[in-house]
């Protein structure tokens, strides 16, 4: 905190994207604690809008019916301030979802091997996973997901690290990803001033 009872923070909205199992929920709860800022979950806030679990979407509605539902969620939590979002697995390799997301602010994406997600979410019921060889399909997907992960603002590892240490680095990159916008936005003014 500064002197004015204010808390000093490189961001007030920042979203966390990423593969399945990668820890996006645990680290988001603990960031927005961090930074004092409201958490909200997109898998979470579907199921309770839709009334079903997102298993349950998937069988009962289908995944495009689910994916439309995530759409108008990230419509919804990019117009909101002072939140860390923490997305679902799929949210941000569709385009639309990708551009409006980082319209808004800092995309940060988690990265774990496939063991570890395949560790992680073995006892889930993820409708993605139920297949006769998940970690196959794990990679598969991951290697399928990697291009439009790597348009992320900012990429954290978080295979074998405790929640808080990947949310020291999280912050700690807000911080310098901050800074640079404040430079590059004062380098522009400064142009502008210049070119009159």
């Amino acid at each position: 905190m500064n002197g004015s009872g204010l808390i000093e923070r490189p961001v007030t909205w920042v979203a966390l994207a990423g593969f399945m199992g990668t820890g996006k929920s645990r680290v988001g709860w603990e960031l927005s604690r961090a930074l004092a800022l409201h958490f909200v979950d997109t898998d979470k806030l579907i199921t309770r809008v839709v009334g079903k679990s997102i298993p349950e979407v998937f069988a009962q509605e289908g995944e495009s019916y689910f994916r439309a539902c995530e759409a108008e969620v990230v419509r919804r939590v990019t117009r909101l301030d002072h939140a860390v979002v923490s997305l679902g697995g799929g949210t941000f390799i569709h385009e639309a979802n990708r551009r409006t997301l980082l319209e808004r602010g800092p995309v940060v994406v988690l990265w774990a091997s496939p063991e570890t997600v395949y560790q992680r979410t073995r006892h889930s019921d993820r409708p993605l996973l139920k297949t006769t060889d998940p970690l196959s399909r794990i990679r598969t997907l991951m290697d399928e997901r990697e291009p439009h992960y790597r348009q992320g603002t900012i990429h954290v590892h978080s295979d074998g690290r405790p929640a808080e240490e990947i949310v020291e680095e999280v912050i700690e990159r807000l911080w310098a990803w901050s800074d640079a916008q404040a430079a590059w936005s004062e380098a522009e003014a400064v142009g502008e001033r210049a070119s009159d």
